[in-house]
């Protein structure tokens, strides 16, 4: 049985031109109440400075992943492909998560595995 204190998680975020978004998607990563996870960060062949925004948030559990772009389908399969845990989450670039949200899946993974 999976104990809850157990559980860490590979967040998969692909990053195509999102340079206007992607810190903000990074941070709600980093403000989550659940901390045990990696981010890996998949550049799909960006032309803005998303890249160089990813690089300059210091975390050691972010990962940063070039690729020339392929898409977004083929951007989280590389991601999936790197992550180091059972348990991947995806994020959108452009997109956020509220602070509870990896607890909430920890919950939903232990009541239902």
């Amino acid at each position: 049985m999976h104990g809850m204190d157990t559980m860490s998680f590979s967040i998969v975020v692909p990053l195509y031109n999102k340079a206007l978004h992607i810190e903000r998607a990074i941070r709600s990563i980093l403000e989550q109440t659940v901390q045990d996870f990696e981010v890996i960060v998949v550049n799909d062949g960006s032309t803005d400075h998303g890249r160089d925004i990813v690089t300059n948030i210091h975390d050691e559990r972010i990962r940063l992943i070039d690729q020339p772009n392929q898409g977004v389908s083929v951007a989280r399969n590389r991601g999936i492909e790197a992550a180091s845990h059972k348990h991947i989450a995806f994020l959108d670039a452009d997109d956020e998560w509220l602070p509870d949200y990896l607890q909430m899946i920890q919950v939903l993974v232990d009541s239902f595995p």
